[in-house]
């Protein structure tokens, strides 16, 4: 499956209640204008990579299609096994934690994870009121997101499999569309080459490995993407163990990472 912003709209089809959290994140005015500041901050006056609506709904169809394959190798996620509630109940949590994980960058790149779990919270309460209920159930799937937010920045150990999900989910968006707006504005650093040189990034799985991410590139210098971006992600993940990632360039393997 490749990772794109279509992919998001592949994974709720089916679904009504995702279909219609996922309409409850894009329809809201709040949200829209927090991750629009968050990309002024990351691409006009930092010179990053994106960090807003599109680089939301790209981690959101990702994490969904790696939740999906974990279970597929039962592997459950943490808000099943901790008794909190359903299958269907950890897709509503990853689905919004991935859209919102970024949204700290409206305030600063430093803390950002910091801020996005701060800033959250509120809109995370707004949104899952109109899902749940049940106070109790409502409050626990709750600091299940604000924990997979805050864990999404490498520095922080992922504890739960949602989290790790969303980690890893959010280093797949690293193909060259991302850059190539920094790029043109005058960012020319191995950051913004490394992710030129990626063409597409796939999520597959083999017998080994439930997760094998197939990173396609142009030339070597996308190896940079991988192992200083990507991959330290996927070393303070929950599902290190399940994640395989093989390095492309022509249709031939340069090189694979596991994380065991």
């Amino acid at each position: 499956m490749i990772v794109d912003e279509k992919l998001i709209l592949e994974k709720i089809k089916n679904n009504e209640n995702l279909s219609y959290v996922f309409y409850l994140l894009e329809s809201d005015e709040e949200i829209k204008t927090l991750l629009n500041s968050a990309n002024i901050n990351s691409i006009e006056r930092l010179s990053y990579n994106d960090h807003g609506i599109v680089h939301s709904r790209i981690v959101c169809g990702a994490a969904l299609e790696i939740l999906e394959r974990l279970i597929k190798a039962n592997v459950l996620p943490n808000i099943v096994t901790n008794r909190i509630g359903t299958i269907e109940d950890s897709k509503i949590a990853v689905l919004i934690a991935s859209y919102l994980h970024d949204i700290g960058m409206c305030i600063h790149r430093k803390f950002h994870h910091l801020f996005s779990t701060i800033i959250s919270s509120k809109i995370v309460e707004r949104i899952l009121s109109q899902l749940y209920l049940d106070i109790r159930k409502r409050i626990m799937i709750k600091n299940e997101i604000l924990n997979a937010i805050f864990s999404h920045d490498e520095s922080v150990k992922a504890i739960t499999i949602e989290a790790g999900i969303v980690k890893v989910a959010d280093g797949l968006d690293m193909s060259e569309g991302r850059a190539r707006l920094p790029y043109k504005l005058g960012k020319c650093d191995i950051h913004a080459f490394s992710a030129l040189s990626i063409k597409s990034v796939e999520i597959e799985s083999d017998s080994n490995y439930p997760i094998l991410i197939k990173v396609n590139m142009k030339n070597e210098s996308g190896i940079f993407q991988i192992e200083k971006v990507l991959g330290e992600k996927i070393k303070t993940s929950s599902i290190k163990k399940y994640v395989k990632v093989l390095a492309i360039k022509d249709g031939s393997e340069l090189k694979s990472y596991t994380f065991e």
